[in-house]
């Protein structure tokens, strides 16, 4: 993946069996956010992106991405409902995961409204040593975006469970 090159186009369905491509979404901000149902990390930030998403709705469109082969689809919709995530896609074989080269759960991909990737990386910038944020990585690269600027910020490491591809 590199950073203000088109983002690859996919497909993939919901919970509930509806294919979602990404060339859909054009026109609209992109969070792409590989996501588990069981990792503590997933979760933590599942209440920040919700909060923050609220705000950019008529500008954005979140697609979380399960990815983890270890999950179900039952365990994945039960989480998705509890969290409130507006819509969840089903990577099954990890073919999403693989071509965005997603590590952890969470890692985001944010994609401006012509399909060019601006950043990837962390939430925010909270890891072992440092357990409290300070910096919500995903808020600025959505907020330079809306203001019609590049994100200063366009990578950095993810942090989170690591995406289980084979079980």
């Amino acid at each position: 993946m590199k950073i203000n090159q088109p983002a690859p186009d996919f497909e993939l369905p919901d919970l509930e069996g509806r294919l979602h491509r990404l060339r859909e979404y054009r026109g609209k901000i992109v969070i792409l956010n590989f996501w588990s149902c069981e990792c503590p990390h997933s979760e933590r930030t599942d209440k920040a992106i919700t909060s923050l998403f609220a705000q950019w709705r008529d500008n954005a469109v979140m697609l979380s991405i399960a990815a983890n082969r270890s999950e179900n689809i039952e365990a994945v919709k039960t989480a998705a409902n509890a969290r409130r995530l507006p819509t969840v896609l089903w990577d099954a074989n990890c073919s999403v995961a693989d071509l965005y080269e997603a590590q952890t759960t969470p890692h985001v991909y944010v994609i401006d409204r012509d399909g060019i990737l601006r950043y990837c990386g962390a939430v925010d910038d909270m890891t072992f040593r440092k357990r409290i944020p300070t910096r919500f990585f995903l808020d600025e690269a959505v907020e330079a975006l809306l203001a019609g600027n590049l994100p200063a910020l366009t990578e950095s490491p993810a942090y989170g469970c690591t995406i289980v591809r084979e079980v």
